[in-house]
């Protein structure tokens, strides 16, 4: 199987997960004060860009890094 399609993979799983998690833990957040919401959702929205990342590097890193076609 190939890094992209493995990344692919990997990453729609990862995201599902993480969306989980995020409205799991919402829900408490919710709950407690304004201010937690407020600090909460720009952060959870945010956070799951560092792995995603990563997650793309690690998929093009078999391609020598060359650019994508068009860019």
């Amino acid at each position: 199987m190939s890094r992209p399609l493995l990344a692919s993979l990997i990453g729609i799983a990862g995201f599902i997960a993480y969306v989980v998690v995020v409205v799991t833990l919402a829900d408490h957040i919710i709950g407690l004060h304004w201010i937690a919401g407020v600090l909460y959702f720009p952060v959870a929205g945010f956070v799951w860009v560092f792995p995603a990342a990563r997650l793309i590097r690690w998929a093009r890193a078999d391609q020598g890094g060359r650019p994508a076609a068009g860019g």
